[in-house]
């Protein structure tokens, strides 16, 4: 298109302000803090997870074989019991007495053995259910903060949006005023050239580029009617005249 009412292109400047900070807005909601927080902990939840899983099948092994152990400790009591129990009885010919006696040496070294075996479960047990607590822990103190971060970010996120939906309503506003054709330019341009369709002409250069026209381009720009559309000979956004000094 080649004309535009001049008042409707210096209100194009007012979309485009309002385009920016919609632009600026939403890159805002993208990168608020809280994400990277929230997906620091979310990390750090999974591997505190795993970490527990990993804790509660070490603590239930180790039950196993303490439980193993102290089965293992009082068979060795309970067959050291009988032999005591034969050995009080009386009635047996030397050579049984030497042999009873025999084993109750055995069975007496077997059991302090075992012994030795079910404190070592024990305390690895103990160990075990400490390093299950820190975790279990270490994960409610994260799911509390993720817990926190995460309606923080709602919030933030919330606000946010509803600026975004204020300026929308405050652009279309604006740019129902704007000629049409003039709006479909500057849309295409805006899509074009990263968001920024329209730059005002201020000092000689273009806001758009920051670039300053050389003096034949920008006198010609000069002599041109004021409903006419004029474009960057830089960047090629519109060039929009009277709106700045």
């Amino acid at each position: 298109m080649a004309q535009a009412p001049a008042a409707d292109q210096v209100r194009l400047l007012t979309v485009q302000d309002l385009d920016t900070r919609v632009q600026q807005a939403r890159h805002r909601l993208e990168t608020l803090p809280a994400r990277s927080e929230l997906a620091a902990l979310d990390a750090k939840a999974t591997e505190l997870r795993a970490a527990r899983i990993e804790a509660e099948t070490t603590v239930s092994d180790i039950k196993r074989e303490v439980t193993k152990a102290e089965d293992d400790v009082q068979a060795v009591r309970a067959r050291a019991e009988r032999d005591n129990a034969r050995l009080l009885s009386g009635g047996m010919t030397p050579r049984e007495l030497q042999g009873l006696q025999s084993e109750l040496e055995v069975l007496a070294k077997r059991q302090a053995d075992l012994e030795e075996v079910e404190l070592d479960a024990m305390q690895r047990l103990e160990d075990a259910e400490a390093t299950l607590a820190k975790v279990s822990e270490a994960l409610v103190d994260v799911d509390s903060s993720r817990t926190e971060v995460s309606t923080r970010l709602d919030e933030e996120s919330a606000a946010i949006e509803a600026e975004v939906t204020e300026l929308l309503a405050e652009r279309a506003a604006v740019a129902d005023t704007i000629d049409v054709e003039l709006m479909k330019l500057y849309e295409k341009l805006r899509t074009q050239h990263g968001g920024v369709g329209a730059a005002a002409l201020v000092r000689g250069a273009c806001e758009g580029c920051h670039m300053s026209l050389n003096p034949g381009d920008l006198s010609a720009i000069e002599s041109r009617p004021a409903d006419a559309v004029v474009r960057c000979e830089e960047c090629g956004r519109i060039l929009v005249r009277g709106a700045g000094t």
